[in-house]
């Protein structure tokens, strides 16, 4: 279902939406209700499809509520995940800048609701608020490094060095040793570019060797730190 924007508790409720986001965060609330104003609510549910490849490219998408794997479909079959978006994170943020087609899917990983932003309204914005497009591109720099550390993983080091580089990156995003994998082990095998089996035996061998302790299904709980952190900067 889609809802237009109008007056009073919708607009409260997109309001929150754009809150979320990091180059929105800073504006005064009548900026935000007036951005608030400028986008359209859609919910998916589980599974359901929210852009394909090939479709154009015309709105920023804000995850307002709900999980979104982001990902790259090849010929082959083969799925290449790209990312997770939770609330207040974003995808399509190239109709910023360029006119082109979707290059990837985005899929409902539960019950999602997503924030619609039009490209021209979007352009109007930086115009008028030009820290906007500033800390946007922040946020194309963070996920421009993002990138090139995934490919320079995947180029240079094996599958149990790349596993112990996402654990110790967690850790470090969350401050925490007791981490929870934001992912499926099947979509954190098609991230690293490996079998959710080949996953599975890493993950059981760190906890033989004492490194880890799993708690659950997505709970981690790192136990040796310098050990993890050393087969992480292995390079092979």
């Amino acid at each position: 279902m889609t809802d237009s924007c109008s007056h009073g508790q919708v607009v409260d409720s997109k309001q929150l939406c754009v809150s979320k986001v990091p180059f929105f965060n800073h504006l005064d609330t009548e900026e935000m209700v007036k951005i608030a104003n400028m986008s359209r609510h859609k919910d998916f549910k589980k599974g359901e499809i929210i852009f394909h490849d090939g479709d154009p490219l015309e709105y920023l998408y804000i995850v307002h509520q709900g999980r979104v794997k982001n990902y790259q479909l090849f010929e082959s079959g083969k799925e290449q995940l790209l990312r997770i978006l939770e609330p207040g994170e974003f995808t399509g943020e190239l109709a910023l800048f360029t006119e082109k087609l979707l290059d990837s899917y985005a899929e409902a990983l539960v019950k999602t609701n997503i924030c619609m932003i039009h490209r021209e309204d979007m352009q109007n914005l930086m115009q008028t608020h030009p820290t906007i497009a500033v800390k946007i591109l922040e946020e194309f720099t963070n996920r421009l490094d993002q990138t090139e550390k995934l490919v320079g993983q995947l180029s240079s080091k094996d599958v149990e060095t790349r596993i112990a580089s996402y654990l110790m990156e967690l850790v470090e995003n969350n401050n925490s040793v007791e981490i929870v994998l934001p992912m499926s082990k099947k979509d954190l095998a098609s991230y690293l570019g490996t079998t959710q089996e080949t996953v599975s035996r890493r993950l059981s061998s760190f906890q033989t060797n004492g490194w880890i302790e799993q708690k659950g299904h997505r709970n981690i709980k790192i136990m040796d730190k310098d050990a993890l952190s050393a087969i992480a900067d292995e390079v092979k």
